[in-house]
C-alpha cells in the first residue's frame, strides 16, 4: 500500500493527494483539468496521461469525482483504469453517488476480482486540506481493515458503517442534515437581519447554545463577509439532494423538507448561483424578504 493512484485532483481530491504524499505514500494521479494536474504535481503527485495508466503503478485506486457517470467512465470507459487492474486490487470511491450506483460498480469490479469500498467524505475543502475528513465506508470488513491506514491519512474519523452501499447511504443522510441545517440557519438569519439585529452579535450569543453547530460556525462568518467561494458548491449539493430524492423514492421514504430544498437549489441555479458555496442558500431567503445579511447592519 505504499503506492496509490488518485483519479480526480480537484477541490477535494487534490488536497487528499497532497496529504497522502505528506504521509509517505507514492501517489500517481490523473485529472482531465490541466490546472488541477499542475497543482498536484507541485504537491509531489506523479501524473499519468490517462486513468488506465494507473493499473500498472498500483493496486490501490482512489476516485474522487463529481458524478456517477464520471466515476463509471474513469473505471470502465475506453481509457478507464479497471481493465488494467490486477486481481486483488482495490478501488475506493470517495465520490458522492447513490447506493444503487455503488453496488453496481462493486459487482462489475468483482467480475475482475477487484475489490471495492464506497467511502464518501464530509468536511468540504477545509477538511480535505486539513486531513480530518469524516469518512463513511461501505464494503467488506477485511478490505476496510486493509485500507484503514490509507483512509486515516486523509481522514480524521473513519467509520465502516456497513456493507457495499452503506457508505453512500450515510453520505446522503449527511447531506440532508447539512443542507437543511444551512437552510434553517439562513431563514433565521434573514428574519433577524430584517428585524435590525446585529447578526454578528446574535451569532456569538447563540453559538454555545442548542442552536450551535459546526454548520453555524463554518457558514455564518462567511455569509457575513459575503464570501461564497465554493467549498461545497450549490451544483454539487444539488446533485447530492437529487440522489437523496431518487434513493428516497426507491425506498418509499417521503422527504418533504429535502424536496423543498431541492426546489430552492433549482431557484438558485436559475439566478446564476450554481457555482457558489451552498452557504449561498441564504440568497434565496434574502431575495424573497428583500434584505441582505452582512456585517455592520
Amino acid at each position: 500500500m505504499e503506492t496509490v493512484g488518485v483519479i480526480g485532483l480537484g477541490i477535494m481530491g487534490g488536497p487528499m493527494a497532497k496529504n497522502l504524499v505528506a504521509g509517505g505514500f507514492t501517489v500517481y494521479g490523473f485529472d482531465v483539468a490541466e490546472k488541477a494536474c499542475q497543482q498536484a504535481a507541485a504537491n509531489g503527485v506523479q501524473l499519468v496521461h490517462q486513468a488506465s495508466d494507473l493499473g500498472a503503478k498500483t493496486q490501490w485506486i482512489i476516485t474522487m469525482l463529481p458524478t456517477a457517470q464520471i466515476v463509471n467512465d474513469s473505471l470502465f470507459g475506453a481509457a478507464g483504469v479497471a481493465a488494467s487492474l490486477q486481481p486483488g486490487s482495490t478501488v475506493i470511491d470517495e465520490s458522492s453517488i447513490t447506493p444503487t450506483e455503488s453496488r453496481a460498480i462493486a459487482q462489475k469490479l468483482a467480475k475482475q476480482q477487484v475489490r471495492f469500498l464506497d467511502a464518501p467524505v464530509s468536511g468540504g475543502e477545509t477538511g480535505a486540506q486539513a486531513g480530518n475528513l469524516a469518512i463513511m465506508v461501505g464494503g467488506e470488513e477485511s478490505v476496510f481493515k486493509e485500507a484503514l491506514p490509507l483512509l486515516q491519512t486523509v481522514g480524521g474519523e473513519v467509520t465502516r458503517v456497513g456493507d457495499t452501499g452503506a457508505g453512500t447511504t450515510a453520505k446522503l443522510a449527511n447531506q440532508v442534515m447539512v443542507n437543511l441545517n444551512i437552510a434553517a440557519m439562513s431563514e433565521a438569519l434573514v428574519l433577524a437581519s430584517k428585524a435590525g439585529i446585529d447578526i454578528d452579535k446574535m451569532y456569538h450569543a447563540i453559538r454555545s447554545g442548542l442552536a450551535g453547530s459546526s454548520v453555524l460556525d463554518a457558514k455564518v462568518p462567511l455569509i457575513l463577509d459575503r464570501q461564497f467561494k465554493p467549498g461545497g458548491s450549490i451544483k454539487i449539493n444539488m446533485k447530492d439532494l437529487t440522489n437523496v430524492m431518487k434513493t428516497a423514492h426507491d425506498l418509499d421514504v417521503p422527504m418533504p423538507l429535502s424536496s423543498e430544498l431541492l426546489e430552492i437549489f433549482h431557484s438558485l441555479k436559475a439566478q446564476g448561483h450554481l457555482n457558489e458555496d451552498h452557504g449561498a442558500i441564504v440568497k434565496y431567503f434574502e431575495q424573497i424578504a428583500g434584505v441582505t445579511v452582512q456585517r455592520g447592519q
